[in-house]
């Protein structure tokens, strides 16, 4: 019989300790920005009392490296510095005297899992807050890049593949981030995809495509989110790089958004200075190279006006003063241990559940004495990627300690990195439990093989063949093959899980936490069942590459060529079961509402996320579904509650490329309510 305290799935506590978390942020006196009435007169009068040199010297970085990642203020107007640090993924690489170890919460992609705007908030709040620690002023986060092939190196550090997730947990994720006082900089606009060529690469994309897949989730995080600056790519689009990209950044971003931030260059994608100057890019980083002595020539030589100066400086100072980071200093704090615990159940509410036949999960800790841990991620912490969004954790649990933690005092725990398959097969055959942990490490600057490699494929199908009931658990970035799937009957997504890895794995596995988590990326069954399989498509040739999937992104490729992946979008199951029941639509003028009973039918406490999707009327030529709204609700075991999903007219819209504009599409219009994008339990129509 299974022990009943392994069962506790406290999805309760979790809302609780995110509520708790936040009232104590509060109360720190943690500024919230507010915008007021003045601070863009008072930044106008500040800027008009600016020399020419002092302007020139506040539109850029600086070149000195040992003062590196910051832009250095005027002593004379008390102007301040502007510190910045890197943040997707906690605090990150920042400048000296404004960095350190920092709580290295689970990788933005196991964020996207949760479904949980709640929990994307108080993710940002963390990496806010340690922001302030250090005395950063601008977090570089999020990153909303839609996945557009698994291969991009870096698709952890995203929020996956749909740009109505992506957007909402970005936006929820920049309001905990800005509430602690930081600005927020959101990233890579626009379109940045893959890590190949992405200095150089010309992004071809049709009008419609850029507008419904690649730049909704910016959209969202500058309506609703309202960010105080955004970060423009590397690449370019449609010719043109994005730093210097007319359409992106003042037509789209500052015209018809109203975006009131500023625009950062991305490191090092800054190419010239009157295209960038007069094209919408307000701040180049990290250095000075076309803002510097570059730019002050095109304003005496008439080619950039003093006027487009002031209204670059305008705008950051606006900012700064809206999150009041004008008048004050910087004080500098230790981490709050609390964030720790904060950092182990997001990676536990992220962690996605892809298979377990005949209930092999959770494990029992009283039947378990002694465990096998294998494999080569089964040593050491899978803290995150690599690149600009690594963290140095403060400390690191591994995955023997996590087990110690759990597990009863005379347990003996076996770890093997599994580099003999003899010999990890022999420690396997004569363990109680045995755990296979199987990973990756994407970072940033390179695209990879979404294969796991002959040595760790070759592991798993020999132990799963003489320990069926190996669990697998996996450390990747974002989908990978799984040619040993079919002997599996156990297999845990813990994406990288983060400083509280061993922790919050060996919690999951014995029922201490539910893991609620959906996939935010397509799984594929096989390399030639990718949306992208012509070279011109990725990685490209010439300099370009050619978006000539279109909308057919994700999920919506594999719904419209009737392929069936290895594991769906939204797809997640978990240790208890859930009932959607009377489900009603309502119709108003500003959309619809969805109304969803849901009730947890099962022996354990847990959460499920109720997704509904829309599918145009087949006059326009679109996905057959597409993500408009989900909800994730927390339930006691036979506890029920009703769910309410309001989808606006932007839902039930398309953009129109003859009038350039959003358009609600006519006829009769699905929708459909599931907890996957391939399991709908109720649709109907509506028409407008």
């Amino acid at each position: 019989m299974k022990n009943k305290k392994s069962f506790a799935c406290p999805q309760m506590k979790i809302a609780r300790f995110y509520c708790f978390l936040l009232v104590l942020m509060i109360g720190t006196g943690i500024a919230v920005a507010q915008t007021k009435a003045g601070d863009r007169q008072r930044a106008v009068q500040i800027v008009k009392k600016m020399t020419l040199d002092e302007k020139i010297s506040q539109l850029h970085g600086t070149s000195d490296k040992s003062n590196f990642r910051i832009v250095i203020g005027v002593k004379r107007l008390n102007i301040p510095d502007m510190p910045l640090c890197n943040g997707p993924a906690g605090l990150g690489p920042a400048g000296k005297g404004h960095e350190g170890p920092a709580t290295a919460l689970p990788a933005p992609i196991s964020l996207a899992a949760t479904w949980n705007r709640a929990a994307a908030y108080q993710y940002g709040a963390i990496a806010g807050k340690e922001s302030v620690c250090f005395g950063n002023v601008l977090l570089e986060a999020p990153d909303v890049n839609i996945t557009r092939t698994p291969h991009n190196g870096r698709t952890f550090e995203t929020f996956g593949e749909d740009p109505y997730l992506s957007g909402e947990i970005g936006a929820a994720n920049i309001k905990g981030i800005q509430k602690q006082g930081v600005m927020a900089n959101v990233k890579h606009y626009a379109a940045n995809n893959q890590e190949t060529d992405r200095l150089k690469i010309d992004e071809i994309i049709d009008e419609r495509t850029l507008r419904e897949i690649y730049l909704p989730a910016f959209e969202t995080c500058v309506k609703e989110g309202k960010v105080a600056s955004i970060m423009a790519a590397y690449n370019k689009v449609n010719g043109n790089h994005c730093t210097e990209n007319d359409l992106l950044l003042n037509k789209i971003l500052k015209r018809e958004w109203n975006f009131e931030g500023f625009v950062t260059s991305d490191f090092g994608a800054v190419h010239s200075t009157v295209p960038c100057a007069k094209n919408g890019l307000d701040l180049e980083l990290p250095d000075d190279l076309y803002f510097g002595a570059a730019l002050k020539k095109a304003v005496q030589s008439g080619k950039v006006s003093e006027s487009e100066l002031d209204e670059k400086l305008v705008r950051r100072f606006t900012q700064m003063m809206k999150f009041g980071l004008w008048d004050k200093e910087m004080k500098k704090s230790g981490i709050p241990k609390e964030h720790a615990l904060v950092a182990k159940k997001l990676g536990e509410e992220g962690m996605v559940l892809l298979k377990n036949d005949k209930g092999i999960l959770p494990l029992n800790v009283q039947n378990t004495h002694r465990i096998a841990l294998i494999g080569p991620y089964s040593g050491k912490a899978s803290t995150g990627g690599g690149g600009s969004s690594f963290v140095n954790p403060v400390f690191t649990v591994t995955p023997s300690e996590g087990m110690k933690q759990v597990l009863a005092s005379g347990t003996t725990i076996i770890q093997y990195d599994g580099a003999d398959v003899d010999s990890a097969v022999a420690i396997a055959q004569k363990s109680d439990a045995v755990i296979l942990m199987l990973g990756d490490h994407q970072t940033e600057g390179r695209d990879h093989s979404i294969s796991l490699g002959k040595t760790q494929d070759a592991l798993a199908t020999r132990l799963l063949q003489a320990v069926p009931n190996t669990v697998v658990v996996l450390k990747t970035g974002g989908p990978i093959l799984m040619p040993w799937l079919e002997n599996c009957r156990a297999l845990l997504e813990a994406w990288y899980p983060g400083e509280e890895d061993g922790a919050a794995v060996a919690e999951v596995l014995f029922g201490k936490a539910c893991p609620g988590g959906k996939l935010p990326v397509t799984f594929p069954r096989n390399d030639m069942e990718t949306p992208l399989q012509k070279e011109m498509q990725y990685p490209g040739k010439d300099g370009q590459v050619e978006y000539s999937e279109g909308l057919f992104v994700g999920y919506r490729w594999y719904d419209r060529n009737e392929k069936t992946p290895l594991f769906p979008f939204g797809y997640g199951l978990s240790y208890t079961n859930f009932e959607l029941s009377n489900i009603r639509m309502v119709k108003d003028k500003e959309g619809a509402t969805i109304f969803v009973r849901v009730k947890n039918v099962g022996k354990m406490d847990g959460s499920e996320v109720v997704q509904a999707y829309v599918g145009l009327p087949q006059s326009v030529e679109d996905a057959l579904w597409q993500l408009k709204g989900f909800s994730k609700v927390a339930l006691k075991r036979g506890e029920s509650k009703e769910v309410t999903l309001h989808l606006n007219k932007r839902a039930f819209s398309y953009w129109d490329t003859a009038s350039h504009e959003w358009k609600v599409a006519k006829g009769n219009t699905k929708i459909a309510v599931g907890n996957s994008s391939r399991n709908f339990v109720w649709n109907t129509y509506v028409k407008w």
